[in-house]
């Protein structure tokens, strides 16, 4: 049967990074067909909710590098939306004695890429925020990185809008519509679902959790760890003192990792989380009820940083699809130049723009950059077993 091609490029998975590619495909040119499993903006995967934290502060001069690229595909985003996506509140990476993350890793990248910050203790914390002062954890043998430049990205929003705007230039994108197979044939691809095959002169695949099912038609494979993991929103009588200008995005750097927000958008709670503290789960059968434990454990927390008054929280659940060295995939698969696939590792949305315009390139012929080389596809460390400890960073 001879099929006849529908679209330059397909994107299979719609979420952030696959909405952001859908975009900048569209935003170049080129004809783009989109398919999702669920309906567009579900809150199966990793995409949704409210908000994202955006930072230059990482862990190696390569991802402090990444970071200005990230902040710029956001603009662009913004500059066509005429809508704002980042909200700057300045940020602070709390470490206590003997944490488990290493201040210095932080401090060196940021230095090597010439990126402004503050090292300060804890009694500069608790004088600039003073929220920090109601808590009892923000010693002043605690130490702290403050970077200026972070802020918060919407998770929820800023995809829909990426939808919107590849719609608006022509992107066909389907939700509801599982893809079955994707089978290369000659240089172009089919993309097999219920309605029928459609062949595509090249793919993204940004399935996130379901990469493996994908992968499995052409008899390849990533150990991935998927979790749940669990945010909470806390009422508290004097929500104002935690707003945007008086309360900073927050990061501790110990495991276990929490990390925080400012008050934003019209919520009424403070929003916390634990990095990686969620269980394994097959991401068809997981759960969405709020776990209780987690719930305790975070409140707890919560009154240690920043003092007591908290109601009983509002949580939500989402996946981390984790690499077993927690860095992206961003690359060709190895013999299939026509498909392209992307992995945000769970760090991956304040990037989410930045993928996008990557991966558009890719799909559309340009070579494979020198700085993706640490995001391989062959990269050995992506294909050791999964371990915990590599993903402390």
């Amino acid at each position: 049967m001879t099929v006849a091609r529908t679209a330059d490029v397909a994107v299979v998975g719609l979420g952030g990074l696959g909405s952001a590619s859908a975009y900048w495909l569209a935003r170049r040119g080129a004809s783009v067909i989109g398919f999702d499993q669920f309906e567009l903006g579900h809150v199966r995967g990793a995409s949704h909710d409210h908000s994202r934290i955006i930072r230059r502060s990482y862990h190696t001069p390569e991802y402090v590098r990444l970071t200005a690229h990230a902040y710029d595909a956001w603009r662009a985003v913004e500059a066509e939306s005429r809508q704002r996506i980042i909200t700057i509140t300045g940020g602070i990476d709390l470490f206590p004695v003997d944490a488990a993350i290493d201040h210095r890793t932080y401090t060196a990248s940021l230095d090597a890429e010439h990126v402004p910050y503050e090292w300060i203790d804890g009694a500069e914390v608790r004088t600039r925020w003073p929220a920090f002062a109601q808590g009892d954890i923000v010693t002043d043998d605690v130490m702290a990185i403050y970077s200026p430049q972070t802020g918060i990205v919407p998770a929820g929003q800023g995809t829909r809008m990426m939808q919107e705007l590849a719609a608006a230039r022509g992107a066909v994108l389907h939700g509801n519509m599982p893809v079955r197979a994707i089978r290369p044939v000659g240089g172009e691809v089919d993309i097999v679902t219920d309605e029928g095959v459609t062949r595509v002169g090249s793919v993204i695949l940004t399935a996130d959790a379901w990469s493996n099912r994908v992968l499995a038609e052409l008899d390849l494979r990533i150990p991935l760890a998927v979790t749940r993991e669990q945010v909470s929103y806390f009422p508290h009588a004097d929500l104002a003192q935690f707003g945007v200008g008086r309360f900073p995005v927050w990061i501790w750097m110990d495991d276990p990792s929490y990390y925080g927000f400012p008050m934003f958008g019209d919520l009424a709670g403070l929003k916390g989380a634990e990095d990686c503290g969620g269980s394994e789960v097959d991401p068809d059968t997981r759960t969405f009820d709020p776990d209780p434990a987690m719930e305790a454990t975070l409140g707890t927390f919560m009154e240690g940083l920043v003092g007591g008054g908290f109601g009983a929280p509002r949580s939500t659940t989402c996946l981390y699809t984790l690499t077993s060295d927690r860095d992206f995939v961003l690359d060709r698969l190895p013999g299939y130049p026509q498909v392209a696939i992307a992995l945000g590792a769970a760090h991956g949305f304040k990037f989410a723009s930045w993928f996008g315009r990557t991966l558009a390139g890719l799909a559309c012929g340009e070579p494979v950059a020198p700085e993706l080389a640490p995001f391989s596809f062959t990269r050995e460390s992506l294909h050791r077993p999964i371990e915990r400890a590599a993903w402390m960073f």
